[in-house]
């Protein structure tokens, strides 16, 4: 059934939000409908308004939302009405060389469904009946969404939603950075440069693995005072040092593990620079189609220095949505304490403004 919901929408890049009422259509064969408790406000939202993330508007934004199951459409077995779900924005044909070796996060075929769902049509138009984009086949800052089964992943009962919310963005990709792109070490010694959602979530990674050193590097300080609350050993503000790269060397040594959670060339130099020997620099940032990274070549070989990307935490959204949830649930992972603040939906330019001035480690929208 077609279900009325106010919408969080990009009507053009450059502008901000709007808050509209759309019209979400029921779900066909493999298709599920979800009325969404809680979706968090992330950075890759806000470059979906500026263009930085090129989904055409006008576009539905929301990648990162827990909510409940009301309706299935015909072949779904696996879900049933009342489920628990988080979306995931990582769309997976299960067929390609990737799928099949175990990284749906590079689906070969993933492309199809950037700003649709996986069949190229959408669900959602707005009070003229026009088709309106969803943001990563999900669009789930909305009172209601229709996704591809392959796009949720179910969850037990009990998490709170606005916690369970942020798995699908925010603590997938800093603490899947370290778990599964990195596969840390124990006794190993760690940066961390940018300490937003993501960032703060690398660094309870790093606590979890058994880290010995983690440094937070950033320009604020209530920032890395919160790095410290989830698991920072050491912090350096960026503003207080001339070569941040040093001052990270000269604290640890060369850490084995340096990880960029901002989105910026220049400070995927500054974590490959302040590596160890055998270091290895996990990009985890999106920047700018245009940015450029540059760095010493000699040191690579001769120190057998590693650099690799990590997207969504190189995650399989199916095994490690509910690996998270667990060690949530066993104290060794913080989701309580990454929502500084929640909005109602009517407040969703604020919680955009609020993240862009960085007040919140994560905002959260949580509807009714």
């Amino acid at each position: 059934m077609d279900r009325k919901a106010k919408a969080v929408i990009c009507r053009e890049w450059g502008q901000p939000v709007q808050v509209e009422t759309i019209n979400v259509q029921g779900p066909k064969r493999d298709e599920i409908t979800i009325k969404i408790a809680a979706c968090g406000v992330c950075h890759s939202d806000h470059s979906a308004t500026t263009g930085k993330i090129q989904y055409p508007p006008p576009l539905v934004l929301g990648h990162e939302a827990a909510g409940v199951i009301i309706e299935v459409g015909e072949g779904v077995t696996d879900f049933q009405e009342g489920d628990h779900v988080v979306s995931s924005f990582i769309s997976m044909c299960g067929k390609c060389r990737q799928c099949v070796r175990g990284r749906p996060v590079l689906c070969e075929n993933a492309r199809k469904a950037m700003f649709t769902l996986p069949d190229g049509t959408v669900r959602t138009t707005d009070s003229e009946g026009k088709d309106l984009n969803v943001f990563g086949a999900c669009g789930v800052m909305a009172e209601y969404a229709t996704l591809h089964v392959d796009n949720v992943v179910k969850i037990e009962p009990g998490v709170p939603l606005q916690n369970a919310a942020l798995v699908g963005c925010a603590v997938m990709t800093g603490v899947g950075a370290v778990f599964n792109t990195a596969k840390l070490e124990p006794g190993s010694r760690a940066a961390v440069f940018g300490v937003g959602g993501v960032g703060l979530n690398a660094i309870q990674g790093c606590q979890t693995a058994g880290a010995e050193m983690i440094v937070a590097v950033d320009t604020s300080e209530s920032k890395l005072a919160t790095a410290r609350e989830f698991g920072a050993t050491h912090t350096i503000n960026i503003n207080e040092v001339e070569d941040v790269a040093k001052a990270v060397k000269k604290l640890t040594g060369g850490v084995d593990y340096a990880f960029e959670c901002v989105g910026a060339g220049t400070v995927v130099a500054q974590a490959y620079k302040c590596l160890g020997r055998g270091g290895t620099a996990v990009v985890v940032g999106v920047a700018d189609m245009k940015d450029q990274t540059s760095f010493g070549t000699f040191s690579m070989p001769a120190d057998e220095r590693t650099i690799k990307g990590s997207w969504l935490g190189s995650a399989r959204p199916q095994y490690d949505f509910p690996r998270i949830i667990a060690l949530y649930k066993a104290g060794k992972l913080k989701l309580d304490e990454l929502v500084t603040r929640t909005y109602t939906i009517e407040e969703a330019p604020q919680a955009f403004d609020d993240m862009i001035a960085g007040k919140n480690a994560r905002g959260v929208i949580v509807f009714d």
